[in-house]
This record gives structure tokens, sequence and C-alpha cells, in this order.
């Protein structure tokens, strides 16, 4: 299937292994990971970078076959969850870039193009938290506002 915005198709990279199971190597346990990840996010780590220090520093290959939880699931039951999930602030942020370097370079045509598809994008992904939840019902992105949305 083609991509939404670029008349391409998908990126060939290499997979992960398929794995049912947490692997023998890894000698810490889920409890430890859990504390792991609880202590890491305190640190105003997010939760993929979370995951890479565990994956580079502490052995864990992936915290989910580990515990049994998602990273954001963990938070979420020690109450160290974020308010906004870390795909839709990164938008936000990438469109808050994308505006203030138009206010300098307003006859930037390509990234006024990247604009457009950015804040395409953060509609969409909004759509989306708006129905599962994560965002109240009668939320609208708004330039004006999304920089408060983010410094909160």
């Amino acid at each position: 299937m083609a991509r939404m915005h670029t008349r391409r198709r998908g990126q060939s990279r290499s997979t992960k292994p398929l794995r049912k199971e947490a692997p023998e190597w890894v000698t810490l346990s889920s409890d430890e990971i859990e504390k792991k990840v609880v202590e890491l996010s305190k640190l105003d780590n997010s939760t993929s970078k979370v995951g890479i220090i565990l994956r580079d520093m502490y052995g864990v290959p992936d915290i989910t076959l580990s515990t049994g939880k998602k990273v954001s699931k963990i938070l979420e039951d020690n109450d160290a969850a974020l308010e906004l999930p870390e795909d839709f602030t990164n938008l936000v942020t990438k469109a808050l870039r994308l505006r203030k370097h138009l206010v300098a370079n307003h006859k930037d045509q390509h990234n006024k193009r990247a604009l457009n598809i950015t804040e395409a994008k953060v509609r969409r992904l909004g759509k989306y938290y708006r129905r599962s939840g994560v965002l109240p019902v009668n939320w609208k992105y708004d330039p004006k506002t999304a920089e408060r949305l983010i410094t909160q």
C-alpha cells in the first residue's frame, strides 16, 4: 500500500526476530525492569528513550516480552504516565518548529508543504486520541494554543 503523502511505497528494512517469550540471557526480573522504567521516566526520559536506555545499558531487548506490559502501561500503573502520548507531542512540536521557521522564511514553499502535511497528521492523530479517550472530546488543534499544550 502506498504512503499517504508520497507516491512511494513502504521502506524496506530489517525486522526484529519473531519471539514469543523473553530471552534467557536477560538478567533482570520483570519487577526490576518495571522499577527501572519508572526510575528512568522520572529523569524526564520519554517512553522511547527509556526503551533505548534499557536495551543499550541493561541488556533488555524487549520490555514487552520481559514484563508482559508496554512501557506506557507500566508508567500508567505506577502513576508516572505523561498527560499526552509521545507521538502526538512530537508531531505538535515539529509543527511548531515549522511555523517558527516560516515566520522568518515566509517564501520557503517546501516547508509550507511540510507544515500542511504535519498539521494534517496532528489532526488525524488527534481524532484518533479523541475517539480513544486520551484527549477531550471537544479538543481541536489550534497552533496558537498548541505551544501551551506541549509546555504544560
